[in-house]
């Protein structure tokens, strides 16, 4: 009998090797896993999922990404739901908190800063999508970084910016809230727990409708990225064709180049010092698997983006057949998202997010017209 965490166990460990972890931080890791997930990890992959998951399209509880920089290996992560199957969403958020503070004592870190928020973010009666996520960096040695997620509509979505900026405020970035572009939604808040160099409190925007010339006006980032690179980025991951086509797209469009209308883009922006509440990261979200056509489509355009900013693509190839057997052309979604990150002091790095596909291959879309031959 398949089950979850048999399906998501093995994943881990051909992800681990592709990505040069020994084998004994790949065991471990696997176990990690099985037991972040708990109970759920034994359940039957021959029953539907167990919760309505918004962590990935299938309601899987578990997502991969692979973080790319220059001149580099990447760093391969996986995000948890450990409350996923807790029966409701309050439970589903205390299982969850319950989980990091195992980990807490395992790996020797405080939830001193997650602590302090759970007012704001465990309500007793929820609202929202999640509870809380976890997610684990896979470095050598066996002990992961730690992240949580957590949801700013807990206490309803029209609550949810007065939740952001007060959380903030608790953490000691009082002016951080002033600092982040409009957006039409909060969608998450993270926190970075543990063995960081320089822990991070991120926030995360959704924009529907948004376009790459749109795109490139969010960051606040001193330093960051400039327009040429966020609208070249936007345009290559969405499939809005690439730098050679950018002046046939504007001058078809005129300032409003096409904007994403399907699954909204997301940004976020990351504080790590109080003093002046100017971001240090910022980072640019686009959903692949809603604007192209098969698995297949988004690769190439993963690819290309990788290509653009020096780095090798080989992984990534490497870690999607790690993940399933299935030709990419057969489904769209294993590649979820592809994000464009800066941080100070940092090199870019290119995220590409993965889908375990444990209970569900979504299939390919209608095949459409490219843009460019659209404008033709």
């Amino acid at each position: 009998m398949e089950t979850l965490g048999g399906h998501a166990a093995r994943q881990v460990l051909r992800l681990c090797e592709s990505a040069g972890l020994s084998g004994a931080d790949s065991a471990e890791y696997a176990r990690t896993l099985l037991t972040v997930l708990g109970p759920v990890a034994e359940r039957s992959l021959d029953l539907p999922p167990d919760d309505s998951s918004f962590l990935s399209d299938d309601h899987t509880p578990v997502e991969f990404s692979l973080a790319f920089v220059p001149d580099g290996e990447p760093t391969l992560r996986v995000l948890l739901e450990p409350g996923y199957g807790a029966g409701s969403l309050a439970e589903n958020g205390r299982t969850g908190l319950r989980a990091v503070r195992e980990m807490a004592q395992r790996w020797g870190f405080d939830t001193k800063r997650l602590d302090e928020l759970e007012d704001l973010f465990f309500p007793p009666s929820p609202q929202g999508p999640l509870a809380l996520w976890c997610a684990l960096e896979l470095v050598p040695g066996g002990v992961p970084k730690v992240k949580v997620y957590l949801n700013p509509a807990a206490s309803g979505q029209e609550r949810s910016a007065d939740t952001v900026r007060e959380a903030l405020r608790r953490l000691g970035h009082r002016q951080a809230f002033a600092a982040l572009p409009e957006g039409d939604r909060h969608l998450f808040f993270a926190l970075d727990l543990g063995h960081w160099d320089e822990p991070r409190v991120k926030v995360y925007l959704a924009h529907h409708d948004l376009s790459a010339t749109e795109a490139a006006g969010l960051c606040r980032l001193d330093g960051g990225p400039g327009p040429g690179e966020v609208t070249s980025f936007f345009r290559m991951a969405a499939g809005h064709g690439t730098d050679a086509d950018a002046d046939d797209i504007d001058a078809a469009y005129g300032a409003q180049s096409p904007g994403l209308v399907r699954r909204p883009f997301q940004s976020c922006h990351a504080f790590t010092e109080t003093a002046t509440g100017r971001p240090s990261g910022f980072t640019l979200y686009i959903p692949v698997r809603d604007y192209a056509r098969d698995d297949g489509e988004a690769l190439d355009r993963a690819v290309a983006v990788l290509g653009r900013h020096g780095m090798d693509a080989a992984p990534l190839v490497r870690s999607l057949s790690a993940v399933t057997a299935r030709p990419l052309q057969d489904g769209v979604g294993l590649i979820a998202y592809l994000g464009l990150a800066h941080q100070q002091g940092r090199p870019p790095r290119v995220t590409a997010y993965i889908s375990s596909e444990a209970y569900e291959v979504r299939p390919p879309a209608a095949a459409a017209a490219p843009l460019t031959a659209a404008l033709l």
